[in-house]
């Protein structure tokens, strides 16, 4: 594959290092720019750092950060940690998936959101919470709240 194809790739190799140990941050670097990690990318990340290629597989898989498929537009974390539980949090999870036609932890065939179950936001005091993209939290949720919130990403 040539460096033009992948220009976000060959822009953290240059900042790393053509190395093997420069693995982990150009992964990183590259799904940031990327959103994830196809296929074809990890195999010219093989090619260009001269790892084999189970190698970069094997790191990709052992760290739940690292993504292989394209992610929602929005991801909607929902707490099902024990404050979050006990004061309705899996009536706010099934409020939103029902609203969406999804099941937890699934996309919505438009690619448009997801809705994940996470042990813990680490906002116990606003329970039931969640969080949308990784920056946005909401708390003290009803399900009729948490539709509203929802309805605000559509």
């Amino acid at each position: 594959m040539e460096a033009k194809n992948f220009p976000a790739v060959d822009m953290e190799i240059k900042k790393w290092g053509a190395k093997p140990e420069s693995l982990i941050q150009v992964l990183h670097g590259t799904q940031e720019a990327l959103g994830y990690l196809p296929k074809e990318v990890l195999v010219y990340i093989s090619e260009k750092l001269n790892v084999p290629l189970s190698k970069v597989y094997g790191v990709v898989t052992f760290y739940n950060f690292f993504k292989l498929t394209k992610d929602a537009d929005h991801v909607i974390m929902t707490c099902m940690g024990t404050a979050c539980y006990v004061k309705g949090g899996e009536a706010v999870l099934n409020a939103l998936c029902e609203k969406l036609g999804i099941k937890p932890n699934e996309i919505t065939k438009d690619g448009k959101f997801a809705v994940r179950i996470v042990r813990c936001l680490g906002c116990c005091g606003l329970a039931p919470a969640i969080a949308v993209d990784g920056k946005d939290i909401y708390g003290k949720l009803t399900p009729e709240k948490a539709i509203e919130i929802l309805e605000r990403y559509m």
